[in-house]
């Protein structure tokens, strides 16, 4: 049977939509809240005679999209169809702010995530239940899956280590839904709010070839650089580059699948590689390739690199660990290269005093292992399967399609 997300069984229940009757929704949404047929869910939503939509939300990259880079902020506007504020959060504020919560009574969250800690709409979901549970207000979030299903993978948040591209003590790769990771912040941090899941019907994440996500379903791009499903495999390990001097990718067709550098010699890189951990490299395949960013860091300029493949035969689910990979392609750089100037220093997410290689990793113990010459695979694997167990316990409480 095919998969229903939340978005769709609302539509088509009116069961469901009923307890809105009467009261001022919001809708928090991007480019990928769409039904089934493609139909956005701000469109969708305002054909349902009993839902009032007072205002809408946009997260990063804004409700339409449009903005391509980090620490790029979108403006308020008022739609010009519906006529009700669509309010940024990524703009002047990243939470909703009292006079923004005086437009409704409930808020639809609607947002695809890709499964990996620091993608920024799970932080803005923790924020939006804070605002809620102070100001009184109803959250609903019409569930999506997470479209690289269930592996958990990578170093737990430490204390003090929390931040836009960190909501909290998880890993890089959680294995849940944005419904189920609402009921995990609202136990963390054991908040007071009027919560509600609508879920999917029918979703196997486990089942091939999607393993998480439905083969029947289009893929839309929930952010500008999430362009295919392969890179949604791959990002919780390629988005570790964003912290280094490394080219990920961005300003070419395939961002976050490829990464590189001018002067590195790939060769030599693949070799140490497989000479240091080669458990780290399988359900995948790595291809040498070039490619020349058309912006962003190395633009113009011709890029020895690597694709990551993990579509087709390639890819092997419960084998592939993207983290540990991108780790190692880091441990086998500083080994060949130990002068290379890897960490990039500059202000990532509105932090201007933590390296954003430690911010990404939940702290600074990633790059510690790869600057240290005697620490082995076997150092870094020993502290994440501990944290990677603790949260597969810790994590049972609140999945609900297991």
């Amino acid at each position: 049977m095919k998969t229903l997300f939340g978005l769709d069984r609302l539509l088509a229940d009116p069961a469901l939509a009923r307890p809105l009757t009467g009261r001022r929704v919001a809708l928090l949404a991007h480019p990928a809240s769409v039904t089934e047929n493609l139909v956005h869910a701000l469109d969708a939503l305002s054909s349902l005679p009993h839902v009032k939509l007072s205002a809408a939300f946009g997260p990063q990259h804004g409700l339409r999209g449009d903005k391509q880079d980090n620490m790029v902020e979108s403006p308020d506007f008022i739609d010009p169809t519906y006529g009700i504020p669509v309010f940024s959060l990524y703009g002047e504020t990243r939470r909703p702010s009292g006079a923004m919560m005086e437009h409704f009574d409930v808020i639809l969250i609607d947002l695809q995530d890709l499964g990996c800690r620091i993608y920024t709409f799970i932080t803005t979901l923790r924020y939006v239940l804070e605002e809620a549970a102070r100001h009184g207000k109803s959250v609903w979030v019409l569930d999506r899956p997470n479209p690289v299903g269930r592996p958990v993978e990578g170093l737990l948040l430490r204390t003090d280590w929390e931040s836009f591209v960190g909501a909290g003590a998880m890993p890089m790769r959680h294995g849940l839904t944005l419904g189920e990771l609402g009921h995990w912040f609202i136990a963390a941090m054991k908040l007071n709010v009027d919560y509600h899941v609508i879920k999917m019907s029918h979703w196997q994440p486990d089942a091939a070839p999607g393993y998480g996500w439905p083969e029947e379903r289009a893929w839309v791009n929930p952010s500008p650089n999430a362009a295919t499903l392969s890179m949604a495999r791959v990002y919780a390990g390629t988005v570790m580059l964003e912290g280094t001097t490394l080219s990920e990718g961005r300003g070419t067709t395939r961002p976050l699948e490829l990464f590189g550098a001018p002067g590195i010699s790939i060769p030599a890189l693949l070799a140490t590689m497989r000479q240091i951990a080669p458990q780290w490299l399988e359900g995948c395949h790595l291809r040498e390739c070039w490619f020349e960013p058309t912006f962003h860091k190395h633009v113009g300029q011709l890029c020895a690199g690597i694709q990551i493949h993990v579509e087709t035969a390639y890819y092997r689910h419960n084998a592939f660990r993207p983290w540990r990979l991108m780790a190692l392609f880091f441990k086998a750089l500083r080994q060949i290269e130990p002068g290379y100037p890897l960490w990039r220093d500059f202000p990532y997410e509105y932090e201007h005093n933590r390296l954003a290689i430690d911010l990404i990793s939940g702290s600074p113990l990633l790059r510690k292992w790869v600057d240290d010459d005697a620490a082995m695979p076997a150092d870094l694997d020993s502290l994440a399967a501990a944290d990677e167990k603790a949260w597969e316990e810790e994590r049972r409480g609140v999945m609900l399609y297991d």
